[in-house]
């Protein structure tokens, strides 16, 4: 016998992990989606011979809730996490080093590495470590780190600026989606903290082996449906309203308007989007969450005839390039080499003309790999995610919601949300997870049974 009727607004990985465990606790479950396939941001394309994934997506060891998604999607064995953290550094001139982790009870996991880093001097590596100990006895959860920069206080630690654009800034840009002098400090710390310097193996890089819309969207949809949970794609929900103890939410579809009942309703869409769907019921702080604002990540695309480096991943310094991911097996490409350069925080490129692009990746490439000189470009493209995550500046804590609102029964999930993560897959279902948790205690606590939050 069902609990009540949820409806999950977004089939991004917040949605379907809040869909997924309202099934298994019992309820009935409708999953509404605009696009016409589940997965949110992280999806998959065909151009040409090549499947392409619009942003890269890897994770860390530490994203157990994520990970776990996926055992229960079935698609654990699609993924590869490295034995060992491991980051080729290269530079235009030809330096290199590496990133990496040793065998030993953390921090000093980090410590060889660190002290061996020739991106940087000797008194710049003596540095680091005191600060990689100084980072690791900081809270995450003190409200006084969202008030600062990652900037501001790598600056007070007496960081060089060399040391922040080579080690720290590489770090925090991929994982934040936001250059030092624009993150939060308390992100940051959590960053740093819970997934580099706490546990030894934290750090550890995971890389999908198959395509995201595979992974995430074809994984989900299949999994849901085996819960029993209702899935509408190309379904607009149109607002949230109250209707006696419970919701109305009105649709449009293909086959015409509607409106859907339910006990309870998760909305696990990005903040405007939310914020519009809930503007006719009384919550508090609303007109916030657009202060969250948005930032974008670019991936350039390019595509060789021939391979032009052998290295899986790589961070590049002194570059237009970030990072450059080899994507040649997973997209299925006949031939060749198929790399992907991915931009965080890419405001000044998220409108460049492509051409503009071109001529600006194309010889940076050829600086960090000779051997693409004489390779050919067999396709170039760009791909844009404008609000690729919220804009995790400082302050922003106070402005994350928590899930469960002023109104019993609407409840929010959403890695930007107050998960205490950054924007991330790991977020994105942590939010799911508790979402749901939510909407079981409200429905215990609405019929009389005892609860404990």
């Amino acid at each position: 016998m069902s609990r009540g009727r949820v409806v999950v607004v977004g089939g991004g990985l917040a949605g379907v992990t809040a869909a997924l465990r309202c099934a298994e606790l019992g309820f009935e479950v409708e999953l509404l989606e605009t696009r016409p396939r589940l997965g949110g941001a992280t999806y998959s394309f065909v151009r040409g011979d090549l499947v392409v994934d619009t942003g890269q997506h890897v994770f860390l060891r530490c994203y157990t809730a994520y990970t776990g998604l996926l055992q229960r999607l079935g698609v654990a064995d699609s993924i590869s996490v490295q034995s060992r953290f491991h980051v080729p550094v290269l530079s235009p001139g030809g330096q290199a080093s590496v990133l990496c982790r040793w065998n030993l009870p953390a921090p000093a996991h980090l410590t060889p590495t660190l002290l061996g880093y020739r991106m940087l001097t000797a008194a710049e590596r003596m540095r680091v470590a005191r600060t990689a100990l100084a980072l690791r006895r900081l809270d995450p959860a003190d409200p006084a780190l969202d008030d600062i920069s990652l900037g501001q206080w790598l600056r007070q630690r007496g960081e060089s600026p060399r040391a922040v654009d080579a080690l720290w800034g590489l770090l925090a840009l991929a994982a934040l989606n936001a250059e030092p002098a624009d993150a939060s400090m308390a992100l940051a710390a959590k960053v740093f903290r819970f997934g580099v310097l706490d546990t030894t193996d934290s750090a550890d890089i995971g890389i999908p082996q198959v395509p995201l819309g595979q992974l995430h969207g074809e994984a989900a949809h299949r999994t849901l449906l085996e819960a029993g949970v209702g899935i509408r794609l190309r379904c607009k929900a149109r607002a949230i309203r109250r209707s006696g103890e419970g919701f109305q939410v009105p649709v449009r579809e293909n086959t015409g308007e509607s409106v859907l009942t339910a006990d309870s309703v998760v909305v696990a869409v990005p903040h405007r989007a939310a914020a519009t769907l809930v503007a006719d019921l009384p919550i508090p702080g609303v007109a916030t969450w657009a202060k969250l604002s948005a930032a974008p990540i670019v991936n350039v695309h390019v595509l060789y005839d021939r391979p032009v480096t052998s290295l899986e991943m790589a961070a590049v310094l002194d570059s237009p390039v970030q990072w450059v991911f080899d994507r040649t097996s997973i997209s299925g490409a006949p031939r060749g080499q198929y790399l992907v350069v991915s931009l965080s925080a890419a405001q000044k490129h998220v409108q460049a003309r492509t051409d503009y692009l071109h001529d600006l990746f194309i010889p940076a490439l050829r600086q960090v790999f000779p051997h693409a000189r004489s390779a050919r470009v067999l396709d170039f493209f760009v791909t844009r995610e404008p609000s690729a995550t919220f804009r995790q500046a400082p302050g922003t804590g106070a402005l994350r919601p928590q899930a469960r609102t002023a109104v019993p029964g609407l409840v929010l999930a959403g890695a930007w949300t107050a998960t205490g993560w950054p924007d991330t897959t790991e977020g994105a279902v942590l939010s799911g997870t508790r979402a749901a948790e939510v909407v079981d205690l409200d429905q215990r606590s609405q019929h009389g049974v005892e609860v404990t939050a």
